[in-house]
């Protein structure tokens, strides 16, 4: 049942992004954006914790589940530096999916031949 919960919750994310991008005259890059910001609200309030235990992965691998990870690390942050977690505890939360798109991307650039759009 669980990979039925991630395959609808994590669909129906991408179905909302598809909308936004048929529907208004938003750029992908302010969906992009507005889904992050999204993420981090709804983490911070607390709210995307239910959502995660229920749908797992179908909530943190989309983009939405980046802003969640964000929030609860610059939580945790504050809880163990006080201010300066405010600006540390994010990315220390998010470091190794960041390094790990980081080192993947740099992967494929070595295997496939990069081209200039024209």
């Amino acid at each position: 049942m669980q990979y039925l919960n991630a395959f609808w919750v994590g669909g129906l994310i991408c179905a909302i992004a598809q909308i936004l991008i048929d529907k208004t005259k938003l750029t992908p890059a302010r969906i992009l954006v507005l889904f992050v910001v999204t993420g981090t609200v709804l983490g911070g309030l607390g709210l995307y914790e239910p959502i995660v235990n229920f749908a797992g992965a179908g909530a943190t691998v989309p983009i939405v589940g980046f802003g969640n990870v964000l929030a609860q690390g610059a939580i945790k942050g504050v809880d163990e530096q006080g201010f300066l977690g405010i600006l540390t505890g994010g990315a220390r939360a998010a470091a190794g999916g960041i390094t790990a798109s980081i080192v993947f991307g740099f992967l494929m650039a070595l295997f496939f031949k990069p081209k200039i759009k024209s």
